[in-house]
């Protein structure tokens, strides 16, 4: 299994690296991208709390939740968007398919380990802009990835730490082409940031047994501030549109601009939530970012403000029969839950909101308790008041959750 999974792991990794957006969002057009969800398909079911951590899933958002792991985990998870865009006068709909993460987490004894690849931030949007006189199309592509290594240490039975280093690194385009009417060349402006930075996040979690069977699980993790490095392009071209529609580059000319550095903001996550093994489990999550301490990469926006973000998320499972023999539906997960988000942007003096719920089912399949994970979270973004876009999306996301023992003592041969 180990030859075939890492075979797997190569190829799904180039498949991160190479397919980046995964939004449609004219938002994304902001500081780096849409944040991407760091969490399985498990996770986002319930809302996107990591509170909850067991044994035979593997934590992408809390990094001591990997101290958990009884078994080898291989996760892999994917996702579908659609989404319909609203102003005060025009609909339009669009949508994207993206690999949300692969990764691989592994127990040994007391210390729990993961690695894998996850897309952080997305970038993805085309948009045009017209008056009597031009039109200007704006388009952008592009997106952050994370390579990550985590380590955990459980320290007794109630009490884990955890810590991820993260290497960061992906390019941004954002490219604008303006047509002036009865001029037949137009001009398009192309801008691109490659980026690089390291990150780290740490966490702890603590569960403890009460009375009644109940289980009382908490989770701290936070990720400091992160300077990132961005090499920065800009090209200027001037474009003659021909019989068939498309159009030719006559004249291009690199523009000389200043790489930079840029502020990746520190936040931070409170969780606590209750439940009882094997049966059911409630929690809810606070994070607060400092959205406000950042800086954009090559150029400067009037009507965008960068606040402080805050995201509040409720979220749980409900299992009926873990141990049950003839009905399989009675050992299905079943999750649901719901998060409200202040995404930091403030565009036209208006704040960008975020609020979505969703419900999920994990399907066992096989031995040693694997499982496939399915969900959908309905949820809006933004609005249409003031000159700005609403997002109404509808999310579909699937992985698969696969266990095996690795290094068993074999008594025979």
């Amino acid at each position: 299994m180990l030859r075939n999974l890492f075979i797997v792991f190569i190829l799904l990794g180039i498949g991160v690296s190479q397919a980046q957006e995964g939004t449609t969002s004219p938002y994304s057009f902001y500081g780096i991208g849409t944040l991407k969800f760091k969490g399985t398909a498990e996770n986002r079911a319930m809302g996107g709390i990591s509170t909850y951590t067991d044994s035979i899933h593997l934590s992408l958002q809390n990094p001591a939740g990997v101290a958990d792991l009884k078994l080898v985990n291989f996760t892999v998870g994917a996702s579908h968007k659609r989404v319909g865009l609203s102003t005060e006068t025009q609909n339009e709909s669009a949508s994207t398919t993206s690999l949300d993460y692969i990764a691989v987490g592994v127990p040994m004894g007391k210390f729990g380990a993961s690695f894998g690849l996850i897309p952080y931030t997305a970038v993805g949007y085309q948009l045009e802009n017209t008056d009597a006189a031009s039109t200007t199309q704006y388009t952008g592509s592009g997106g952050l990835n994370k390579a990550f290594l985590n380590l955990a240490y459980k320290i007794n039975d109630n009490f884990s730490v955890g810590i991820d280093g993260n290497y960061n690194f992906g390019n941004i385009e954002n490219n604008a082409t303006a047509r002036q009417t009865d001029i037949q060349y137009s001009t398009r402006e192309e801008n691109r940031s490659d980026l690089l930075g390291f990150s780290v996040n740490l966490g702890v979690a603590y569960k403890k047994q009460l009375k009644n069977g109940l289980t009382l699980s908490t989770m701290l993790s936070y990720t400091p501030e992160t300077k990132f490095d961005s090499e920065n392009s800009r090209t200027i071209a001037t474009l003659l549109e021909i019989d068939s529609g498309a159009e030719v580059v006559i004249d291009s000319r690199d523009i000389a601009v200043s790489d930079t550095d840029f502020t990746f903001p520190s936040q931070w996550t409170l969780g606590a939530g209750l439940g009882e093994n094997k049966k059911w489990f409630l929690g809810a999550e606070y994070t607060d970012q400092k959205t406000s301490n950042f800086t954009n990469r090559t150029f400067n926006i009037t009507n965008v403000e960068f606040k402080d973000a805050s995201k509040y998320r409720v979220g749980g499972y409900y299992i009926p029969n873990y141990n049950s023999i003839g009905n399989y539906w009675q050992r299905v997960v079943y999750r649901g839950g719901f998060r409200f988000e202040e995404t930091g942007i403030n565009v036209n003096g208006q704040d960008i909101n975020e609020f979505g719920i969703s419900f999920g089912v994990g399907l066992p399949v096989g031995r040693l308790f694997s499982n496939v994970n399915l969900g959908f979270e309905i949820g809006s973004r933004g609005t249409k008041d003031f000159g700005l876009v609403k997002e109404n999306f509808f999310n579909t996301f699937l992985s698969f959750s696969l266990n095996d023992r690795w290094f068993e003592k074999r008594y025979y041969e």
